[in-house]
């Protein structure tokens, strides 16, 4: 079992904060083992009568269906006054479940952790009942760099893992298995769960042959610019079908919440503003894409922006697409008041592809790290702006 310190370091000052512990994150992208982590280091601090803990999958707590069962359940639990430790995983299956979480946190000396699989758990209601009162995580599967952690890799064994990770992605439990077939099958599981569970029954969409196909489109062509209008044509000119771009909006947003897509927004460098109409999205893990692209070509120079995106969410940047009057940025990245610029390519295979990646910082004036990642080993950096082969700037201990 992998500890997933990036994740702790950010957790551990909130262990005996009231604030309530939000952990969101896709299905299997390795919650509950991070619960259980949190829990092996609370165990320092005080004994296992006061840590409570419940995965609401396990059918041992099926007969807790709404907030008054879980309630009664937790109030026969609390027998004294010193401090509980709660942890609530997966409660998104209890009917109304904040106004218990809120009532603990108000009446009782706890610290309460939850988690749920998809982020519509600070929205609606609960953002109004707990304004203020939580501190929300967002958990991913893993990066390049636990997966070497976790397989104990030598240097010379990352270029096959990173092969293998660039296809069937960091979904924890998946590498359990050797095999890509039984790999295939144990993603396609993960993949039908969500979209069923988190997507379909949850927001009731009846059109599922469309929202499938939406859901194909997106999952085999990541890391591409999105345009509504242009997937409306293309259902009128090959199926003579009339779709509404809010329905093609509100099933990529449902994507979203499910935590299958993350949407970026493009970025105008000059105006210094937020554009609307035309949006990224990457996939959350590549493996879940992999077993929708059965026939399709491999396009590993997107793949390889997507994996570059996912670990700058998981390094703690909030990340925009940049766009100029002739040419585009992949990723303005900021943190800390600290920003930089990347560009992501394949491979710099002749001198005009190198000049395509390099000079389209010319349009970008300012003193900000500037960055080509690409699969190639030697070095092409130039002119102040730093080329780094993608497995070193993964592995790299100055970007974690």
């Amino acid at each position: 079992m992998l500890k997933r310190d990036n994740y702790l370091k950010k957790i551990r000052p909130f262990y005996d904060e009231d604030l309530i512990k939000v952990l969101t994150g896709i299905r299997r992208c390795g919650k509950s083992v991070l619960l259980e982590q949190i829990i092996e280091e609370i165990k320092q601090k005080t004994d296992e009568q006061h840590i409570i803990y419940i995965n609401f999958e396990n059918i041992i707590y099926s007969d807790i269906k709404d907030f008054m069962d879980l309630n009664k359940y937790i109030n026969d639990k609390i027998t004294d006054k010193k401090k509980y430790y709660l942890f609530f995983d997966e409660i998104q299956y209890i009917k109304n479940w904040e106004k218990a979480i809120n009532s603990f946190k108000a009446t009782m000396n706890v610290s309460i952790f939850i988690t749920g699989s998809n982020s519509d758990l600070l929205s609606g209601e609960l953002a109004t009942l707990l304004s203020g009162r939580y501190v929300s995580f967002k958990i991913q599967p893993f990066t390049f760099k636990e997966v070497c952690e976790l397989t104990n890799a030598k240097k010379e064994d990352y270029e096959e893992i990173f092969r293998n990770y660039i296809t069937w992605g960091g979904m924890p439990q998946r590498y359990r298995f050797n095999d890509e077939q039984q790999i295939r099958i144990y993603l396609s599981d993960v993949y039908d769960s969500i979209v069923m569970k988190d997507i379909i029954r949850r927001f009731k969409i009846n059109d599922i042959d469309l929202f499938n196909r939406i859901v194909e489109y997106i999952m085999t062509t990541p890391s591409q610019m999105f345009s509504a209008e242009n997937l409306v044509k293309y259902f009128k000119e090959k199926d003579n079908r009339s779709v509404a771009k809010d329905t093609i909006y509100n099933y990529l947003d449902y994507m979203c919440r499910a935590c299958l897509i993350n949407k970026v927004d493009r970025y105008d460098v000059r105006g210094k503003r937020i554009l609307s109409g035309k949006y990224k999205y990457y996939l959350t893990d590549l493996g879940l894409g992999q077993i929708l692209n059965i026939s399709k070509k491999q396009q590993l120079g997107a793949y390889l922006e997507n994996i570059v995106y996912n670990e700058l969410i998981y390094r703690g940047y909030d990340v925009k697409v940049g766009t100029f009057e002739k040419g585009e940025i992949d990723f303005i990245a900021l943190k800390d008041n600290n920003k930089i610029y990347i560009q992501v390519a394949y491979i710099l295979s002749d001198e005009e592809v190198i000049n395509r990646e390099f000079n389209i910082y010319n349009n970008i004036q300012d003193n900000y790290p500037k960055y080509v990642i690409t699969m190639d080993k030697f070095d092409f950096s130039q002119n102040g702006i730093i080329h780094k082969n993608i497995i070193d700037w993964l592995l790299d201990e100055e970007n974690n």
